[in-house]
């Protein structure tokens, strides 16, 4: 059974080849950016399944 990994912030950006924080958080405050969780210490995770569907469906739309 394959494991779902929680990425960091600097991990999305880094897969989304460069785009920037604020854009990231940008996404996420117009609702367009994938799922993401607030851990209790304010830091923000993305589920790695999550963000492979948000790309999908990115990809879908572009289409």
């Amino acid at each position: 059974m394959a494991t779902d990994d929680l990425m960091t912030v600097p991990q999305v950006l880094a897969e989304l080849g460069g785009v920037s924080r604020r854009t990231f958080y940008r996404w996420r405050e117009v609702g367009q950016g994938p799922s993401s969780l607030k851990l209790p210490n304010g830091e923000i995770r993305v589920w790695r399944s999550e963000f492979t569907a948000w790309l999908r469906r990115r990809e879908e739309e572009v289409v």
